[in-house]
């Protein structure tokens, strides 16, 4: 007797298994511990005071030190336009040449029938893809059928307070252990946010620069991301320009006419 019922419990087993790898089991991921990948609900709270409900979603991946999570590899929120009920998906995807996904969303807002929606860069590398945006905002529009990007002059002034979970939200929603974050739960996350780039959305630029400590780089299709110290610690215009030709850097990418010759040059544009 048993052993038959030893047979049945490996058998449920084994077929809850084939379900989770067939894709049969909701949340199995997260069911299992993996933490990889995780979708949640956020209550948003909209300037005019009415809420609306995004679905976000999150997927972890790549290179990491060891005892970090892996950095997100691609994310994404989706919403309906109150007014016609258009469903909205903005994503995020895995950039090559940062190795993650580019943004932090933290604020979601609807204002005359467009949708805003104000994302931070992840770290220095982002920062410099995105043209180090001081405030340290990239700002999106959504009107009509697609998301394109704004100057943060062009955002409504009457959007002000973000409004989604932007630190690590995934690790927030599983401390949370639901997968409805309310109002009150986010704005009890934000408040824990002391700088004040992230308490509201500053219109004009923080003096010691929209990402303390992230020095200027350029990404080069062939030598990745590099510095403009790697150019002029060069002792002469021709090591410079060697140096441009050792990494396989285009003429017109190449900052040496700049730094030694002061012409006009894309680096510093």
């Amino acid at each position: 007797m048993k052993n038959t019922k030893k047979r049945r419990m490996i058998k449920a087993g084994l077929l809850f298994l084939v379900l989770i790898l067939m894709g049969g089991v909701p949340n199995a991921h997260a069911f299992l511990g993996f933490g990889n990948s995780v979708r949640w609900q956020e209550e948003v709270l909209l300037h005019d005071g009415s809420k609306i409900v995004a679905d976000r979603s999150v997927q972890r991946g790549g290179r990491h030190e060891i005892g970090q999570k892996t950095p997100y590899k691609q994310q994404s929120l989706e919403f309906i336009m109150p007014n016609s009920k258009q469903k909205v998906v903005w994503e995020d995807d895995f950039s090559k040449e940062l190795g993650m996904a580019n943004f932090l969303p933290m604020l979601l807002d609807i204002y005359n029938n467009a949708a805003y929606l104000v994302v931070y860069p992840v770290g220095c590398l982002s920062y410099n893809k995105w043209g180090r945006p001081n405030p340290p905002y990239v700002v999106f529009e959504f009107e009509g059928s697609a998301w394109r990007r704004i100057p943060l002059e062009k955002l409504p002034v009457e959007i002000k307070k973000p409004n989604l979970i932007f630190s690590s939200p995934d690790l927030a929603v599983e401390k949370a252990k639901t997968r409805f974050m309310s109002v009150e739960m986010i704005q009890t996350i934000l408040s824990a946010y002391k700088q004040p780039q992230y308490q509201t959305i500053l219109r004009e630029p923080i003096p010691e620069g929209g990402q303390e400590g992230c020095g200027k780089t350029n990404y080069y299709k062939n030598a990745g991301w590099l510095g403009i110290d790697w150019f002029t610690n060069q002792p002469t215009y021709e090591a410079c320009i060697k140096f441009c030709n050792f990494k396989k850097i285009l003429p017109q990418d190449c900052p040496c006419e700049t730094i030694f010759k002061g012409k006009n040059n894309a680096f510093y544009n």
